[in-house]
């Protein structure tokens, strides 16, 4: 997530969704003061302007690192809570830790992306190492293959942020959210943290059955009622 003291923005970043390419593009735009989290190392080098800052805080209503994981020596990685701010932040947890203040007078954004098409390319992505895929139908009976997309934007039962856009109109409508916060540059968003071993000529609707279809569809009713998507 990226929240800009110069712009006066909050970007929420949600998962399959190009969320590394928009941090990636939207950096130049920020200042030193500006919270900018880490991503993958693999991606830095993408980076446009500034690379990630003021993302370690010390909150009241920041998770503790187990004691576990101190004594074993884990690492805290940079998806880990408690470090203060990481990437997939959900909108409850920022206006936590920015106030009410900051939070009702900055604006919000985020972006989501048909469930269906999501949803193959998260299960992509998270096999991407197995030297046997596992085919995607046994993979959706996993817990992990929940999406929580919706969960990151939705703050009291309402939508929390003042613009949602689409990753089927990434670069058009990211350009809109800047321009609304203020924002006269325009940016490009760059090719980031592209899952290997896909297979990109394929159609996600050729992994479904109907079956799978429903399963979907049940899953992600809110999102899919919200923008409007269809298989």
């Amino acid at each position: 997530m990226i929240l800009s003291h110069k712009h006066k923005f909050i970007f929420i970043k949600t998962k399959k969704t190009a969320g590394t390419a928009i941090e990636a593009a939207i950096s130049q735009l920020c200042g030193p003061d500006d919270v900018i989290t880490p991503y993958r190392a693999a991606s830095e080098k993408d980076r446009k302007g500034l690379g990630p800052q003021n993302y370690r805080i010390d909150h009241p209503l920041k998770p503790q690192r187990p004691l576990w994981r101190k004594l074993l020596g884990r690492p805290e990685r940079y998806w880990h809570p408690t470090i203060g701010y990481y990437e997939h932040m959900p909108a409850w947890r920022i206006r936590n830790y920015v106030g009410e203040e900051i939070w009702n007078s900055y604006f919000k954004f985020a972006f989501d992306r048909n469930p269906w098409d999501r949803q193959v390319s998260w299960y992509n992505y998270k096999t991407k190492s197995k030297k046997t895929r596992p085919s995607f139908e046994r993979y959706m009976q996993r817990p992990t293959a929940y999406v929580d997309n919706h969960e990151l934007y939705m703050l009291d039962g309402a939508l929390a942020v003042d613009f949602l856009g689409r990753y089927e109109n990434l670069e058009e409508d990211l350009n809109t959210a800047l321009s609304r916060a203020g924002v006269e540059m325009k940016v490009s968003v760059p090719k980031v943290n592209v899952t290997p071993n896909k297979d990109s000529e394929r159609s996600y609707r050729s992994y479904y059955t109907p079956a799978l279809q429903e399963q979907v569809a049940n899953w992600y009713q809110p999102e899919i009622e919200l923008l409007g998507y269809d298989f």
